[in-house]
């Protein structure tokens, strides 16, 4: 409503207030005005300023909007406002100006969170081998609405690397202290078990858990420093201002928040083989879940800070609350003839707004006001009673706020002046089976749908910081790896290529789906398009998985010779864990695997070589980078795949959090330029979406698989990340902290740096606690900010 009285605001800008005449412009106008009023119930309900503040403000604005004649009357359509009147709303206004001035105080300053407690773990979460005992347990019938949730509940919180299972035992609980760079993605875990049982069912009982936005008080520098004196200037003048004014300050204020559902986001933890990997959904920003006697349920609490934040400190809560079950749903208990009739009025309500455009505004204003009193029709039925007071809509996340009975976890998090790049500084590119889901989502290749399903792998993906490629394997681990499944003269490859999230793409040697050109007419035709476009440098070939004989390793050299035919500096990359074993290059398996470089080359530009045969051997990634011919832009990446096994850094199922992590920690260290991942996807063949989830046989647990299809734990149609895929994207992160610290220091220097907080010395030796992953992530924080 506020942005329609600007749209009558703006086309009268020049004409002053007292032109305004009654009627349908002044109804837009009183609108507004009304808009400001809910705009100090915003600033209350969110906490951005003191209570008597805002409260004072409301009083005043309703006194002063109250005696402000806008509204035209049947007796007088010629109605005029007093400029006494206005002068009135400005002083109101320009007083609440200075207040905030008063009480916002410096705010400049940045509260620099504990070293330990920084970026989801360590200390401040409770990390300590002590149980919680209840010395006065409860017995008896108990009513969880009349008693506290902290003698029902035990609430603890965990750092993103920790395994917590079913069985954990307890912990103290203490309040969160985050840091976050802008684009960054920062995760920690709530426990929750409970102490006795309150429910039925076979369940121990019912919790309800909310959340708030986390705020900073960053929008009041704004007003202290530019709104004041615009206040004083103009405000008294234009009531148009005045408006565009209070939309203002909204925007700056909203602006310094992370919203629930949008920046944070909750997910219930999944047991798969009784190992917790999967993410599901939750509802936000109030959710209800049930706990078993004996269990713990854990959730999974992710913050994505957005680019553009602006930097400083952000308080939020967790509201954690024991509660009865609702025996039957609002919507269950509607009858048809009520279900009908909701929908006709919704569905009016509808039709009367949606077709604005073009329309004269005297007819917007009848239509908006015509929605609105339909609106207001539905809200006030019988139907929503339960959230109305006395005194108005009361909505239900303030209500439960205020209970004294419910447990409140506060969330710190300090807001930093860095930027993760929005393109990875090492790519990490990953297979999606495209036969996997053609198989479980029952598509056929090539069809809408099935476009429609790779797009949403492609698009969900992306927020990893990973560049996902699709595949189907041929004979002798030959493979057909894309990145678009459109040719590249479709628009949709172009928005793929060129989205700056993405590291790096796969080009097809052939056509992905049947279009009567040979595959030689087909390459030729997508290089001549692609090396066109900036997008180029990112584009490779992967031809090969793996080639273990002269035969493969010929066939090889062929294809790239093709491709080189057409594109000299394409780029073509092949995985590689020992030279052809029918024509040993030499007597001794490393140093034959040494001359494969030397051997392929120039058909090769990116080499990629398994973990497996470093093993623990550091020292060998030094001979190999040796063979490399970087000045001619050979590159050296690396992967991982059934190994290397148990200690070293891999993504099995069951391995430690840090084990997870330090997959990307060993890439820096050993100073590979890119990272390859086969499959996440990868599970047995399956015909329906909702099918059980089955890891391939033969490979050990979780491997190929980093994602679950949404369908298995609800009705959602979204993929369902695994613990997995989300430390991996923790590990690309902490890249970008060591790549800035080495930007500043040298990259010497950012390799001491994971040894001296005994973050990352080597495959065998990496920390097993959270805490140095929090010290590495506070020195480059304490150093590095500008």
């Amino acid at each position: 409503m506020v942005k329609q009285a600007l749209v009558v605001l703006g086309q009268s800008r020049n004409s002053g207030l007292s032109s305004f005449e009654a009627g349908p412009d002044r109804d837009m106008i009183r609108v507004g005005l009304r808009g400001t009023r809910h705009l100090c119930n915003f600033l209350h309900i969110f906490h951005f300023y003191p209570f008597t503040v805002v409260h004072q403000l409301h009083i005043n604005l309703n006194t002063t909007i109250a005696s402000t004649t806008l509204i035209s009357s049947p007796c007088n359509h010629k109605a005029r406002s007093s400029p006494g009147n206005w002068n009135s709303i400005a002083e109101t206004l320009s007083t609440f100006t200075t207040t905030v001035m008063e009480n916002s105080g410096d705010h400049q300053e940045m509260v620099v969170p504990p070293v330990e407690g920084v970026a989801g773990g360590g200390t401040a979460y409770g990390w300590s081998d002590t149980g919680v005992n209840d010395p006065r347990p409860l017995r008896g019938a108990i009513d969880p609405t009349k008693v506290p949730s902290l003698e029902l509940l035990n609430v603890w919180c965990m750092p993103n690397t920790a395994n917590v299972g079913p069985q954990d035992m307890p912990r103290e609980l203490e309040s969160i202290s985050l840091l976050a760079a802008r684009n960054e993605r920062e995760s920690i875990q709530i426990a929750i078990s409970p102490k006795v049982s309150w429910g039925g069912s076979g369940i121990a009982g019912t919790v309800q858990v909310q959340c708030t936005d986390l705020c900073s008080p960053c929008g009041a520098r704004f007003v202290t420093t530019h709104v004041l004196s615009f206040v004083h200037t103009y405000l008294g003048y234009d009531v148009k201002l005045l408006i565009l004014f209070m939309v203002k300050l909204l925007m700056i204020l909203v602006g310094c928040r992370l919203a629930i559902g949008q920046s944070l986001t909750l997910r219930r933890v999944v047991p798969v083989l009784g190992i917790p990997d999967a993410l599901v959904p939750l509802d936000m920003p109030v959710c209800q879940l049930n706990l078993f006697p004996g269990e713990t349920t854990v959730i999974w609490v992710s913050i994505d800070v957005p680019i553009e934040q602006t930097p400083g400190q952000y308080e939020g809560e967790i509201i954690i609350s024991a509660s009865k079950a609702e025996a039957e749903s609002t919507n269950q208990s509607l009858s048809k003839l009520e279900k009908h009739q909701l929908y006709r009025e919704l569905r009016d309500c509808l039709d009367t707004v949606e077709p604005l455009e073009g329309k004269p505004l005297e007819e917007v204003v009848e239509r908006v006001k015509s929605a609105t009193s339909s609106l207001r029709r539905v809200l006030l039925s019988p139907l929503f009673s339960d959230f109305f007071s006395d005194n108005g809509p009361i909505d239900m996340m303030e209500e439960d706020a205020i209970s004294s009975l419910s447990i409140r976890l506060k969330i710190s998090l300090t807001v930093w002046d860095f930027v993760l790049p929005a393109t990875p500084s090492v790519p990490a590119v990953i297979g999606i089976s495209d036969t996997v889901i053609e198989d479980r989502f029952g598509v056929e290749h090539g069809s809408n749908e099935w476009f429609e399903l790779l797009d949403q792998h492609f698009k969900w993906l992306l927020q990893y910081r990973i560049s996902p490629y699709f595949c189907r394997w041929g004979n002798g681990m030959r493979v057909l790896t894309y990145t678009s499944p459109w040719p590249a003269d479709h628009p949709k490859s172009d928005e793929y290529f060129s989205d700056p999230r993405l590291a790096a793409y796969a080009v097809p040697n052939g056509p992905i789906v049947p279009c009567g050109d040979t595959a030689k007419d087909y390459l030729r035709r997508e290089v001549e398009i692609l090396r066109t476009k900036n997008h180029w440098r990112k584009a490779y070939f992967y031809l090969w998985d793996e080639p273990l004989n002269i035969e493969q390793y010929t066939s090889l050299r062929r294809m790239a010779s093709d491709i080189h035919a057409y594109a000299p500096d394409a780029r073509i990359l092949t995985t590689y864990y020992c030279g052809p074993s029918d024509a040993p290059l030499s007597t001794n398996n490393f140093e034959a695997f040494l001359k494969v470089p030397a051997f392929l080359r120039p058909h090769t530009q990116i080499y990629c070589t398994s973990e497996w045969v470093i093993g623990n051997r550091e020292d060998l990634a030094k001979d190999i980078i040796a063979e490399i011919q970087t000045e001619n832009g050979e590159e050296w990446w690396t992967y991982v795949c059934l190994g290397p096994g148990d200690p070293h850094p891999n993504w099995h199922l069951g391995m430690r959090g840090t084990q997870h992590r330090a997959v990307m920690w060993r890439v820096w260290k050993e100073g590979g330029t890119g990272f390859l991942y086969w499959g996440a996807n990868c599970y047995e063949k399956a015909t329906v979406p909702s099918a059980e989830i089955k890891f391939r046989r033969g490979l050990p647990p979780g491997d190929g698989v980093l994602f679950y299809p949404g369908q298995v734990f609800s009705s959602s149609q979204q993929p369902v990340a695994s613990l997995r895929l989300e430390r991996l994207l923790s590990g690309l992160q902490d890249i970008e902290y060591l790549k800035l610290y080495a930007s500043r220091y040298g990259r010497d220097e950012s390799l001491n740096l994971l040894e001296k907080t005994g973050m990352y010395l080597g495959p065998e030796r990496y920390t097993l606690e959270h805490r140095p992953i929090d010290v590495m992530r506070g020195e480059v924080y304490r150093t590095c900010q500008s």
